[in-house]
């Protein structure tokens, strides 16, 4: 379904009761962010909400993608898998052999939709250009300062185009802007993405980078700008394959260069000056639910700013999960296992990437499994294809398992993983809003085989004895004053993992517990062990999980136990060896924060993100103004003791 503009996605939400009118006053700085914040963790994603009275000329529009139905709307689907089911089905008639005429004719309607997918350059001006500025000026606009830390307002949906000056093939990406007056922002985009190779190649040629920005129009085109597609994909024909409609597209006024589709609510036109210095910017609460920290980027210079009759302005916030931005993920998740499936790992059978994750640090995978290091296989193709190549943690599993059911699923990979031979271990690229990295975009992963096993990829040589764990909460706490809190509920529910929050105040101090309490015989039921900071709950297993992933280099921070089971030792007599030899294994993981004291980590450590006091009373003060029903407390109530403490916060992220 095509929508003819932001405004009529709005309609269409608002008439299936999806969206919330807030006429109260709400200031974008801070207070907009607070309530999506609440709102978005309300279970299925809450409700839009169309900020009315902003302070600005302009209403803003947030959460508008923050659930399933939401994001299958702007899709114009029912469910995002129909997408899928759609792309498959294409990619099957355009491989399927030809072996006639008639078969070939048969082709020629599709052929025909192809061509009607094409995005089109009208002449004259789009909607977009009905108000142009007569002194452009970004502050002119609602743009929202998310969380207390961040290093100023920032455009948080912006669909941004550039063009190869060499080929004039367009890229459409999204990326954080931070402004700092009415012409100047900074322009987020890290070295990884295609917009990055274009100003590279700018630089060499010596000449200005011309840039456009566009805000709202059909709600499928933000969706299509954050797409991993491949570089000689038009991110517009992907949103005209999605809308069944080709996008309509108009030049700039003031960079003609470049065209942005004609029903934006706004267009931010400019340029980027490759002999400019760069500029500092940052931090930004983002999607890890870390600050990122500040770096260099370049400065983008607005030329003008146009925009539509009644525009509304868009924008989002991330942080600590679920936000929004989860169901843009789930999406691509989605759309691309039939492209990724067909082409490169035809085993795939479905993947799922948990919102503990925040999409690159937890990705599950089912197979159809018919050999031996077939796991393997699929771990390479997976690592070298694309986005994936910043996937952290890679667990697999065959086609007996449901795998969105996540405690199944973990019985299932515990019960085929053997700790010390299933779990892999490489280094490669990382999103370089990764943390945990020792060097910066660099860093560790992993994968592990949850498959079942055939007769070549089983060792015979180890053993587990399932045990039930309540024996760990007292023994551990007595033994060991570091252990703060241990989780043992996977214990109960058969599978073999123990989380524990630890306090860790040596260089060592983690790899010497595991192997303390590795060498408990109570502890021959148990696989593996996350270690969290002594501030997380480990009873809070969304949360832990959470901290856990982002905190960890795999490569790094594993620590694999092994050691003689205690029968074998029984079955020995003096120095006679037993008969045969079952060894016990247990793999720890250091989820802890890292730090240059105990670990010899050098790199800045950023804090979890927050809301702060004065803006968790502001909003709970004006709540029953705000006709959005029954109160929601601050979801930054519940992570405020996992803080490193106000003046670490300023120090580590050099705000």
């Amino acid at each position: 379904m095509a929508y003819r503009s932001l405004q009529h996605f709005i309609d269409t939400l608002e008439k299936l009761g999806e969206l919330i009118r807030i006429n109260h006053y709400v200031d974008p700085k801070l207070e907009m962010a607070e309530i999506t914040d609440r709102m978005s963790k309300q279970p299925s994603g809450g409700k839009a909400l169309l900020f009315e009275n902003t302070g600005y000329n302009f209403p803003v529009l947030m959460n508008a993608y923050g659930s399933e139905k939401r994001m299958s709307l702007a899709l114009g689907v029912e469910h995002l898998d129909d997408v899928a089911k759609q792309i498959e089905g294409l990619f099957k008639l355009l491989a399927s052999p030809k072996e006639g005429i008639i078969d070939k004719l048969k082709l020629l309607p599709k052929l025909n939709q192809f061509a009607s997918w094409m995005p089109k350059i009208k002449s004259g001006r789009g909607e977009c250009q009905q108000v142009i500025m007569t002194q452009p000026d970004i502050t002119k606009l609602p743009v929202i300062t998310c969380w207390p830390k961040d290093g100023g307002p920032f455009v948080t949906l912006p669909v941004i185009h550039t063009k190869d000056p060499n080929t004039n093939q367009r890229n459409v990406g999204m990326y954080r802007m931070q402004v700092f007056g009415p012409t100047l922002t900074a322009m987020h985009w890290h070295k990884h993405k295609v917009s990055a190779k274009h100003f590279n190649e700018y630089k060499k040629l010596g000449i200005k980078m011309p840039v456009a920005v566009a805000l709202g129009g059909d709600p499928v085109y933000a969706y299509a700008a954050t797409a991993p597609l491949p570089e000689n994909v038009d991110e517009y024909m992907l949103a005209g394959f999605l809308r069944k409609k080709s996008v309509e597209l108009v030049k700039c006024i003031t960079q003609e260069g470049v065209e942005v589709p004609a029903d934006a609510d706004f267009v931010i036109e400019g340029f980027i000056d490759p002999n400019d210095e760069m500029i500092w910017e940052g931090p930004f609460g983002d999607h890890t639910g870390y600050y990122s920290l500040p770096d260099w980027y370049p400065r983008f210079h607005i030329t003008a700013i146009t925009h539509k009759k009644d525009a509304v302005y868009p924008a989002t916030i991330v942080g600590i999960p679920p936000q929004e931005d989860a169901w843009l993920g789930k999406a691509t998740e989605r759309i691309f296992l039939a492209p990724i499936k067909m082409t490169m790992v035809p085993e795939i059978v479905d993947m799922d990437m948990p919102v503990e994750g925040v999409f690159h640090n937890l990705v599950i995978v089912k197979i159809k499994k018919d050999f031996a290091g077939q796991a393997q296989k699929v771990m390479n193709a997976m690592w070298g294809a694309g986005q994936m190549m910043f996937n952290k943690i890679l667990v697999l599993a065959d086609e007996n398992v449901i795998i969105q059911d996540y405690e199944e699923l973990a019985r299932y990979v515990f019960r085929n993983l053997n700790p010390a031979t299933d779990i892999y271990f490489s280094q490669g690229p990382m999103d370089v809003l990764d943390h945990s990295c020792s060097k910066l975009g660099f860093g560790g992963k992993m994968c592990l085989d949850g498959t079942r096993k055939f007769e070549e990829e089983v060792d015979e040589s180890y053993q587990w004895a399932m045990g039930n764990g309540q024996w760990a909460i007292e023994e551990l706490k007595k033994t060991f004053s570091e252990v703060h809190a241990i989780n043992i509920s996977l214990l109960e529910k058969e599978i073999p993992c123990l989380i524990i929050s630890v306090e860790k105040k040596r260089k060592s101090h983690i790899k010497e517990l595991h192997e303390q309490i590795g060498g408990l015989q109570e502890m021959e039921g148990v696989k593996m062990i996350l270690y969290v900071e002594h501030t997380v709950d480990a009873n809070d297993l969304p949360t832990a999980l959470w901290r856990f992933c982002n905190n960890l280099d795999p490569k790094r921070d594993h620590l694999l136990y092994k050691r003689q089971g205690t029968k074998n030792k029984e079955q020995g007599t003096g120095n006679q060896q037993p008969a045969t030899s079952n060894y016990f294994a247990c793999m720890g993981f250091d989820g802890t924060r890292k730090t240059k004291e105990f670990d010899d980590f050098h790199r800045e450590w950023p804090n979890i993100i927050v809301a702060d006091d004065p803006t968790i009373t502001a909003v709970d003060k004006k709540w029953s103004e705000l006709g959005i029903g029954e109160f929601i407390p601050s979801p930054s109530l519940k992570f405020k003791s996992q803080m490193y403490g106000e003046e670490a916060a300023v120090n580590t992220i050099g705000n």
